[in-house]
């Protein structure tokens, strides 16, 4: 039997047809509102993050409390492409990217600006957001950029793509200015291009302790300025006072004027417009010996020290030590090195692992990153200082966190630490250079140190001149000597461990160079870079359990040489 298909009645099957249809609009309907909830839903978590950021002086100054907030934006605008949540997380992420560059001073961090904002205009062009992400784009170029010729590309592109956007008003302003920029028009208002030229400050921040504190003012770019030392006037009731005078510059009220400290050194910091050219930081002082001002590149920033009473130096002056013949068998089998009995004080090493979180250092080629392998290797050295030295050890980071190069001293400062040691991997064009070297505070003798110091400190040669210019005078109260000992007693037990277990282990020596972490510490300093990430074999090495140990042996080693030497020179040996 041949089987046949029954033709359905046509009406039967337009009803089928149409309930179907209706089904599937309904469904179709309602999982559009439920993606739409989504999308708000995420959208709201993600505002929520940012006031949280803007709101907290201290979140605004890591890295990843930014990054959590941006990536809470690119999972609307990921998950949720074409909609207008979508625009709105878009428009926030760059301005979050944007927000970042200004505490970090990075160009990868405003390029991921750009990025959102040409996205939003390209595939968003009738949102309402879509005309202010072309202004931000003119603006990133002119202010940050340095780029006056394509800024005033990107604003013209406001006034043709975007006749009746509310940033028109705004665009038409900032091409009548770069007109006068690149010379196109003589004519405009004289008090309104010098305001455009005053340079921003940015933050203030500060570390302290009763007898050291740090305040860094953070600005936009570089300015000149001058400080003052002022006596304490009784009868007005006003303390000693240090200002500082920063010339072509304007703070915003959205800065806490005044920082109170209150810790026995200083009492309080404040910043506020003195004229229309000058911003004046002031510092309430109670009890000061000394200070130093210098400035440091990429962002520029200006570091104020301010240090208190003397500390005791060491290796001369002695704590208080049990009378003799009151030590026990059980101190010795405690291992209390004779340095400590001594009072020599070596007692708080502080470890510092170079680089973290958006900022990973060098990268070998098979993506090792600086910053992973320093975090380990300090973990390790942190370890053995403790058992092996009896002293305490603290970390910098001890995870992957963005810590400015400022800070990491004023870490060591604010401890009291006696010894300072910043771990680091090299880096070379020439992939064939290797070795280990060990480096202290000086102005750098050789263009490998040069560069070497550009690279860590993030900046260019041509600030890395201006900064040894200064290094003089920012050196007088640092402890060279005694930094450059310690330098050689590390360098040596570094190489004595590696060269145990590994063949052409290169032995490159003590040098020396200016590190941004290395000024202002107030104890011994170096700087060890424990092989070039950059070469085939010392990369393997550095992924290496095996490697790390050794070199975080040798490490301590000299650290313990330095200290056995301080007990000859204590004893008059």
């Amino acid at each position: 039997m041949i089987h046949r298909c029954i033709p359905v009645r046509d009406g039967l099957t337009s009803l089928l047809l149409t309930v179907l249809l209706v089904l599937f609009l309904a469904s179709f309907s309602q999982a559009a509102v439920t993606s739409s909830n989504s999308a708000r839903a995420l959208l709201q978590k993600a505002r929520r993050c940012t006031k949280d950021l803007y709101r907290s002086e201290a979140k605004k100054k890591y890295r990843h409390n930014w990054e959590r907030c941006i990536g809470k934006y690119e999972r609307v605008y990921k998950g949720f492409p074409g909609t207008a949540e979508a625009a709105e997380a878009i428009f926030a992420g760059g301005r979050l990217w944007t927000g970042l560059r200004g505490y970090s001073g990075r160009g990868s961090d405003i390029e991921r600006a750009i990025s959102l904002y040409r996205e939003l205009v390209e595939r968003y062009k009738d949102h309402d957001l879509a005309d202010d992400a072309q202004y931000r784009l003119g603006e990133i170029f002119y202010r940050y950029k340095k780029d006056p010729m394509q800024a005033y590309v990107e604003f013209l592109k406001v006034e043709l793509n975007f006749p009746n956007g509310d940033a028109r008003p705004q665009a038409s302003e900032m091409l009548d200015e770069l007109e006068v920029v690149l010379g196109k028009k003589r004519v405009v208002k004289e008090d309104k291009v010098k305001k455009k030229k005053l340079t921003l400050v940015k933050d203030i921040r500060h570390w302290s302790t009763p007898t050291y504190t740090r305040v860094v003012v953070d600005l936009e770019d570089q300015v000149k300025y001058r400080d003052h030392l002022l006596k304490k006037d009784p009868e007005l009731g006003k303390p000693r006072r240090l200002f500082v005078d920063l010339h072509n510059a304007w703070i915003s009220k959205d800065i806490e004027s005044t920082i109170p400290i209150k810790d026995g050194l200083l009492r309080r910091a404040r910043a506020a417009q003195y004229n229309k050219k000058t911003v004046r930081v002031v510092l309430d002082i109670d009890n000061m010996e000394r200070y130093k001002i210098f400035h440091l590149y990429d962002p520029f920033r200006i570091v104020i020290d301010v240090q208190g009473e003397d500390r005791k130096p060491i290796g001369r002056v002695a704590a208080k030590q049990p009378p003799e013949g009151k030590r026990t068998e059980k101190d010795t089998e405690e291992g209390i090195s004779l340095a400590k009995q001594l009072g020599l004080g070596v007692r708080r090493v502080i470890i510092d692992a170079g680089h973290g979180g958006g900022d990973p250092g060098a990268i070998g080629r098979g993506g090792l990153k600086e910053k992973d392998v320093m975090l380990k290797l300090a973990k390790l050295v942190a370890k053995k200082v403790r058992k092996e030295l009896k002293c305490e050890a603290i970390l910098t980071r001890s995870s992957d966190v963005f810590l400015p190069l400022e800070k990491r001293t004023a870490i060591a400062n604010v401890q009291k630490a006696d010894l300072f040691i910043s771990l680091h991997t090299n880096a070379h064009k020439d992939r064939s250079v290797h070795g280990v070297e060990t480096y202290f505070l000086n102005i750098a003798l050789d263009e490998d140190a040069m560069n070497l110091a550009a690279r860590e400190n993030a900046t260019s040669r041509k600030n890395i001149s201006d900064l040894q210019m200064i290094l003089n005078d920012l050196m007088l109260n640092t402890k060279i000597n005694e930094s450059c000992r310690l330098a050689e007693f590390v360098q040596r037990g570094l190489v004595k461990a590696l060269r145990r277990r590994y063949k052409r282990v290169t032995d490159r020596g003590v040098r020396q160079g200016p590190f941004y972490v290395l000024i202002g510490a107030e104890m011994p300093a170096i700087l060890v870079e424990v092989g070039y990430i950059t070469n085939g074999t010392e990369d393997k090495r550095l992924k290496s359990d095996t490697y790390l140990n050794r070199a975080a042996s040798g490490i301590v080693k000299g650290i313990d040489l330095y200290i056995k030497d301080m007990e000859l020179a204590y004893k008059g040996g």
